[in-house]
């Protein structure tokens, strides 16, 4: 349904006013709706790409367990084959361990939030969302039921 519009010359302030509301409603719809088709796009790509990084990060598990077979019998050309794997087997474990006694004190050494910036965030959050007024929250008073 299309309806007539007059000059923008023609038209009285009210008119203007609504033809104003109206461009703009549907100038947000349209980019709403682009924006959907954006991000439909965007995610099908992405999913593909998380798809294929978890085939290679299998198909890179396999390659290290042929690695670990191969370094199995290497060393059973000197020792009995049982003795060769222990010895892989040990050293895989201490391995595992170093990696994380690193990932330990990468996380432990890792910095707090400083306090006062955690409160002002729970603060304006709680304005936002009308619960109660910022300066009984940043005072650690909350009014909350």
């Amino acid at each position: 349904m299309t309806e007539t519009r007059p000059s923008p010359s023609e038209a009285s302030t009210g008119q203007l006013i609504v033809q104003a509301s109206d461009d703009i409603s549907r100038l947000i719809r349209e980019e709403m709706a682009m924006a959907r088709r954006d991000l439909i796009t965007s995610g099908k790509r992405v999913g593909i790409g998380v798809g294929l990084f978890g085939l290679a990060g299998t198909l890179a598990l396999y390659g290290v367990a042929a690695l670990v077979a191969t370094a199995i019998l290497a060393i059973a050309q000197g020792l009995d084959p049982w003795l060769s794997a222990l010895v892989v087997a040990v050293a895989l474990f201490v391995a595992a361990g170093g990696a994380a006694l690193m990932g330990k004190g990468s996380v432990s050494s890792a910095p707090e939030p400083p306090k006062e910036r955690v409160e002002s965030v729970k603060a304006d959050v709680a304005v936002a969302t009308g619960h109660t007024d910022a300066e009984h929250v940043r005072d650690g008073e909350s009014h909350e039921h």
